[in-house]
């Protein structure tokens, strides 16, 4: 297939996918699909320390032919209790929508969505009733997060 060829895709994309490839993010994996080098399956651990310790997240990420004019479109396909990622996978995150710099690479993108496992933000939530639970009850919403980790996000 044509779209295939590293020589179609820009060199920045070409060289992010190097670095990813040959210098990953600690607990982070994203390797390119063979057939699209755009698209990049994407396997997050959760951070440490966090409810969403122990859990290996799929996500999906996606460079756009404006990238990096235009960010990075990242979804997670494992399911996931967080305020700030709703039940599509969609993420509430600033450098993806109105803070995004032509600076920013793959690699930012995807360390500060790791850093918001770390530290959800139910004050600019996307998922209203996660939020509303979390603001509530921490300490109960951080139980379903960790209940929802071992159910969703566990190897075998």
């Amino acid at each position: 297939m044509a779209s295939a060829d590293p020589n179609l895709l820009p060199r920045r994309i070409v060289k992010e996918t190097q670095r990813l490839l040959s210098e990953p993010a600690p607990g982070i994996n994203a390797t390119p699909y063979k057939d699209n080098l755009r698209y990049f399956n994407v396997i997050m651990a959760g951070p440490s320390q966090s409810a969403y310790e122990s859990g290996i997240f799929k996500l999906e990420l996606f460079l756009p032919e404006e990238y990096p004019m235009a960010p990075p479109k990242v979804r997670f396909l494992t399911k996931i209790y967080h305020p700030n990622i709703d039940r599509l996978g969609r993420i509430c995150l600033d450098i993806l929508k109105d803070k995004w710099s032509p600076a920013l690479q793959i690699r930012t993108v995807l360390l500060s969505i790791q850093a918001l496992l770390s530290a959800p933000n139910p004050d600019d939530p996307l998922a209203n009733d996660v939020a509303d639970h979390w603001k509530h009850d921490e300490l109960s919403a951080l139980e379903k997060a960790k209940d929802w980790t071992k159910q969703f996000a566990s190897e075998g």
